[in-house]
């Protein structure tokens, strides 16, 4: 048998500039260079300024991953240290996802080296195997929550996939952002929220569950203009603390419910045993907590906190699993890139 291959990945999909060494799901380095301080001026992500921040940061992100693999051994060693190099090529904001399939095609083309592009999203249902390398996994039902997706897969196995559910609106992710800036709570909104909601009364305010029956899909639009008309009818000409953590908890326990509510129909139908979750609103402690609490009979699986936000691991992760079948020619960028099964 063939040692497994040593994977660079990079990941650039939206706000984090990532790389990561990955060989046979283990992590030999992860480096993330967060972008938060410079969006938080404006409350969520400005794209001009995350390309041109990934295109300043990618190089020594790359390197210090690289050195933090082998030893200090810098990146110009590739060639004789790597197996392939994998990128996100999709979904994402267009002009970030540029800079990291440049950055990729770059460094393959002058080692040498196969390139992989990687869907996002299909590498944050696999990411639980870095977590987990010796257990039986497959198959299992995937929640993917962030700040740009809500999606339900079933996940047979690498590179056989079925969509379940998609969100309709806004993401999950999308909507802690927005209530966020609503009450003038920090960015990041998904910490922001869940910080506020500790002290508040999860049922203070009624918010409506978005269940949408007859499908799995996700709508949230809804549930944040019944919170924008709730500040707008009852904040008080003063609000105090007690009303934002009111609010935030009882958002979140709307948000929570809709979740794990969707996902557990789902895994009832299917008879899936195993759920697995991911991205970032995966690592919402109150979603955690719930989940376990409710799922009965089946088993919920959480990645660690560094592999539920964007991450490279995940993508040197899934572009290791993607080398064991014939490799795409073309690997053009797509921000819309859908879930679909390996050819």
């Amino acid at each position: 048998m063939s040692p497994a291959p040593v994977v660079l990945g990079i990941e650039t999909s939206c706000d984090e500039t990532a790389a990561a060494v990955v060989r046979g799901g283990r992590v030999l380095s992860s480096v993330v260079s967060s972008q938060a301080d410079l969006h938080s001026v404006y409350s969520g992500v400005v794209p001009e300024l995350a390309s041109r921040a990934h295109m300043e940061r990618v190089a020594s992100v790359m390197e210090r991953a690289v050195r933090g693999a082998f030893g200090g051994a810098p990146l110009s060693s590739a060639k004789g240290r790597l197996g392939a190099v994998a990128f996100t090529r999709g979904p994402g904001l267009a002009g970030a996802l540029l800079v990291g399939k440049v950055a990729a095609q770059a460094l393959a083309r002058a080692a040498g080296l196969p390139l992989v592009g990687v869907n996002h999203l299909e590498a944050h249902a696999l990411a639980i195997a870095l977590a987990l390398p010796q257990r039986r996994l497959f198959p299992y039902l995937a929640l993917i929550a962030s700040g740009g997706h809500t999606d339900l897969l079933w996940v047979e196995a690498p590179g056989r996939y079925r969509v379940l559910g998609r969100t309709r609106d806004d993401a999950a992710g999308e909507v802690f952002d927005k209530v966020a800036k609503l009450l003038k709570l920090p960015y990041p909104g998904g910490p922001s929220v869940e910080r506020a909601g500790r002290s508040g009364d999860p049922s203070a305010v009624p918010f409506p569950r978005p269940i949408l029956p007859g499908c799995w899909d996700f709508s949230f639009s809804g549930l944040k203009t019944a919170v924008l008309y709730h500040v707008r009818d009852h904040a008080p000409k003063k609000a105090g603390a007690r009303f934002v953590s009111d609010i935030c908890a009882s958002f979140q326990e709307a948000v929570v419910d809709t979740l794990i509510e969707k996902t557990l129909s789902a895994a009832e139908h299917l008879g899936a045993r195993r759920v697995v979750l991911g991205g970032g609103v995966a690592a919402n402690g109150r979603l955690r907590e719930k989940f376990l609490a409710r799922a009965g009979r089946v088993e919920v699986l959480f990645p660690p906190l560094s592999l539920c936000t964007d991450n490279a691991a995940m993508i040197a992760h899934a572009g290791s699993l993607r080398l064991k079948r014939p490799l795409e020619r073309v690997l053009r960028i797509d921000p819309n890139l859908p879930v679909r099964s390996w050819s």
